[in-house]
């Protein structure tokens, strides 16, 4: 069975926890014999580790009149315009700045398109024109290569999705790892619903990494449910070996590590830091990630005087996300609307107990992680305090969570969606 998958980033060249989670599903598929896979990605920078996958670059594909495909998917995306930031998995570093651009209503498809286009590759201004393109693309590859499904991931992608259903007929498959609703904290995008929408709609399949966001498909966007699925996210299995990582003070460090967006609850966090200091002097807290609220929060934690307790380090990967979690005596996720959350599973797999909201789709499987509502601060703030001068219970988290995570596969993950392959492949 031969999978055209089209996604908007790829490991090495991430930003969040979309390109993580597309790397770690195509290594599943690829673990089962029947399955052959293209990932299509705007832009290829030639250090991706793609294994027996093919990677194909956007910017290598040739259009011609011959190959761009249907006239009524130009005239739809004719009506599409984009008249605000469209900034949903930003990289880090460039957030701010790319956060306070204003962008002018663009109608794209204005002018005839052929030869080969070139990409960003990225989250920035010119985003939507890049969507489109990119549908242009995939419509450009239907029309060449034989294929049996297509699995669109997010709604960046959709259009590329629907293009390539409309070329070739084949099922579409799409992939919600959030919708809008959760990353604008409910003040949602028109336009961005719109191309949600439509793609969900034009699926043949919806397939959600939670039920958290699976009844929000269901219910905001209307989408029948006969056809809405939950299939989990995994971890990869480390692959690396732990260093002996030595903590530069003698003290119980708390980490938050993820964007410093209204999404993933940053303010809550200090606040019950805040609450723990109170209580216990020998802790300090670490906001590992950058985002639009950065600013805002080390203001608050200056005005509340614990500035002393409270490191910001910017934005990690690599191995300095290992590092952090090496010397982390706690993990702390506080979402307002998370979709799923590896990285609460990355904690764990490093030892590390966590504490998690209940708004939060990993907190559906999660048996052996502390869970409190992201707004109940005093909660939050008993938690931390418990786990960190009760051994016992910072033992059990570890050693039961580290077990727990260890059995969440991606291969397991992988045969669910091949199972929804087959079934489309059958009618």
């Amino acid at each position: 069975m031969k999978v055209l998958m089209f996604g908007w980033e790829f490991p090495p060249h991430i930003s969040g926890g979309l390109g993580t989670a597309c790397y770690g599903l195509t290594r599943g598929l690829l673990t089962i014999p029947d399955i052959s896979l293209s990932f299509v990605v705007p832009k290829a920078f030639g250090d991706e580790d793609n294994g027996r996958m093919q990677l194909l670059s956007a910017e290598n594909v040739y259009l011609s009149e011959s190959n761009i495909g249907s006239i009524e998917f130009k005239k739809r995306l004719q009506y599409i315009q984009i008249s605000s930031s469209l900034i949903p998995y930003v990289d880090p570093v460039e957030f701010e700045k790319r956060f306070s651009l204003t962008h002018t209503s663009k109608s794209v498809m204005s002018r005839h398109i052929t030869g080969r286009l070139t990409f960003a590759g990225g989250y920035g201004g010119n985003l939507f024109n890049e969507i489109s393109n990119y549908a242009l693309i995939a419509g450009a590859i239907a029309f060449e290569q034989e294929f049996n499904i297509i699995h669109a991931h997010d709604w960046l992608t959709f259009p590329a999705g629907i293009a390539a259903k409309q070329i070739s007929g084949k099922p579409l498959v799409v992939h919600v790892h959030a919708t809008d609703f959760d990353r604008s904290g409910g003040n949602v995008n028109p336009d961005v619903y719109s191309i949600e929408k439509w793609g969900m709609e034009m699926a043949d399949k919806v397939i959600t990494v939670s039920n958290l966001t699976r009844n929000i498909v269901i219910e905001k966007y209307n989408i029948n449910p006969k056809k809405v699925v939950t299939v989990y996210n995994a971890v990869d299995p480390l692959d690396y070996e732990f260093k002996d990582y030595k903590k530069s003070v003698d003290e119980k460090i708390v980490t938050f590590l993820g964007r410093i967006t209204l999404q993933k609850g940053p303010e809550y966090f200090i606040e019950a830091a805040h609450k723990v200091l109170k209580r216990m002097k020998n802790v300090r807290f670490v906001m590992a990630g950058s985002g639009d609220m950065m600013n805002r929060m080390i203001t608050r934690v200056a005005r509340l005087g614990i500035s002393d307790r409270f490191h910001f380090t910017g934005f990690l990967k690599g191995d300095d996300v290992n590092h952090m979690f090496a010397i982390s005596d706690l993990y702390v996720m506080p979402s307002v609307s998370e979709p799923f959350g590896i990285s609460p599973l990355e904690a764990m797999q490093s030892n590390v107990p966590v504490i998690i909201s209940h708004q939060s789709g990993v907190s559906e499987i999660l048996k052996h992680a502390f869970k409190v509502n992201f707004w109940d601060i005093d909660a939050m703030a008993d938690a931390i305090y418990g786990i960190l001068n009760y051994d016992a219970i910072s033992r059990m988290f570890k050693l039961y969570g580290k077990i727990e995570v260890e059995n969440l596969k991606w291969e397991n993950s992988a045969k669910a969606i091949y199972k929804i392959y087959n079934e489309l492949n059958r009618n």
